[in-house]
């Protein structure tokens, strides 16, 4: 009688249940992957081409391979940067990588650490 009733268990559990609860898990995995991988993407992809459009000729700015320089002239499709006084690079504006501005009384401060700022020492 026992092995019976086992039987009747294992194969009502194997055959009978409720399927909508593994699709329920998968359209949950699903929906949680787009909201941590997928939108926070978009948005950044988003912020960077406002950023992109909004670069502006005397902006100081940092390119995705680390060279920071001045925009001194752009079109479409480039942008040229002075690196030095004296020496431009042309780049894809797609190469562009953040904004640089610079904090009040940086120069002041890189003065004093070298000695030249203070005079009286």
């Amino acid at each position: 009688m026992t092995g019976r009733l086992y039987t009747v268990l294992l194969s009502e559990g194997a055959s009978g249940g409720s399927s909508l609860f593994p699709l329920l898990m998968f359209g949950a995995l699903i929906v949680g992957m787009y909201f941590l991988l997928i939108r926070p993407q978009q948005k950044r992809r988003r912020e960077m081409a406002e950023q992109q459009r909004n670069i502006g000729i005397g902006d100081e700015i940092v390119t995705i391979g680390g060279l920071y320089g001045t925009v001194v002239a752009m079109d479409d499709e480039t942008m040229t940067l002075r690196i030095a006084e004296g020496v431009n690079a042309r780049y894809a504006r797609q190469a562009f990588g953040r904004v640089v501005t610079p904090q009040d009384g940086s120069n002041e401060s890189i003065a004093d650490e070298s000695g030249e700022g203070d005079s009286a020492k």
